[in-house]
């Protein structure tokens, strides 16, 4: 009984926090049906209406949220019980689930996930790749990875490279057609290909113009919100791209793309893992930030010998 209870009181808040029967399900491995029926039961049980129905949208009613109100910090507490157990351990477990941006994807979880497996192969670790800027604590995400750090106090921000830096690049072919830039505002007179956030504003083009920051309005024929169709028609000859470097960074050793403007091009906000601040003792999320302390020494050892630009550094604060 108290285990069935258990499981009622887990699937509302599940539900609840989702604002979705289909979101919670996956969550907790249930079908949607399975979901519903549970949450019918606790209704039936209690005699009062938990939550507010509709094709569209799922809502706490005023019991419901009342009910909430005391449960959010028991199954907090609960969760950080078993978390704060898991410290014992010699290797930690559990499953990690991380919100990303596509470059953070590509630059800083492509290259490190193997190495970190090696190092704790009982973590699990789910990666949803999303371009839009979502809440991770309404959505039940553990940590988000991000250029630039969020504004959410509620959050803990952690630096996790160092300044990142754009490029303005156009293929060979594009350049025997056109003259090359040689300034900042030479783009006016070019067909510049632009990146557009899901949220539907523009990537900002800026660059260090006598010593001042300044966005530069561009224009072109090719638009898109996905970055391979765009660095593809930079590629294809198509116009002028603005990119992160590490984005183009393989083309440009290929010679498939040229680097312009160089010395114009200002240092950017580099990435930052950020998480609530009730999921600081969980276990696999301090395993993950230590691993990328001991990249951080790693990447200063080997820029201070002479080899590349390090691209982790771990500074950790609270957004101002």
């Amino acid at each position: 009984m108290r285990q069935t209870r258990f499981a009622e009181l887990s699937a509302l808040l599940a539900v609840a926090e989702h604002r979705s029967f289909t979101k919670a399900a996956a969550q907790l491995g249930l079908s949607t049906s399975s979901l519903s029926l549970s949450i019918r039961s606790l209704e039936e049980r209690l005699g009062v209406r938990l939550l507010n129905r509709s094709t569209r949208s799922v809502s706490p009613t005023e019991a419901g949220e009342q009910m909430l109100v005391r449960l959010r910090p028991l199954f907090d507490g609960i969760e950080s019980a078993v978390d704060e157990a898991n410290l014992f351990r010699d290797r930690p477990t559990g499953r990690l689930r991380l919100n990303v941006s596509p470059p953070a994807a590509s630059f800083v979880l492509a290259p490190l996930l193997p190495a970190f497996f090696k190092l704790y192969p009982e973590i699990k670790v789910e990666v949803t790749v999303d371009p839009t800027l979502i809440d991770i604590v309404a959505d039940q995400y553990d940590a988000g990875i991000r250029i630039g750090e969020p504004q959410a106090r509620d959050l803990i921000a952690t630096r996790i490279s160092g300044p990142l830096r754009s490029t303005v690049t156009a293929a060979p072919a594009y350049l025997a057609k056109n003259p090359r830039p040689n300034k900042p505002s030479d783009l006016s007179n070019h067909n510049c290909i632009r990146l557009r956030f899901p949220n539907r504003a523009f990537l900002p083009w800026r660059f260090n113009v006598e010593g001042e920051i300044r966005e530069l309005t561009v224009d072109g024929s090719l638009i898109s919100t996905d970055p391979a169709l765009l660095l593809s028609g930079a590629v294809d000859g198509v116009g002028v791209l603005y990119s992160l470097r590490e984005f183009a960074a393989p083309l440009i050793a290929s010679g498939q793309l040229v680097p312009l403007l160089e010395t114009h091009m200002p240092p950017s906000d580099g990435f930052f893992l950020y998480y609530p601040s009730r999921r600081q003792n969980l276990a696999s999320l301090r395993a993950l930030i230590d691993f990328l302390k001991a990249r951080l020494v790693a990447d200063v050892w080997t820029a201070g010998n002479g080899g590349h630009q390090p691209m982790f550094a771990l500074d950790d604060h609270r957004p101002q």
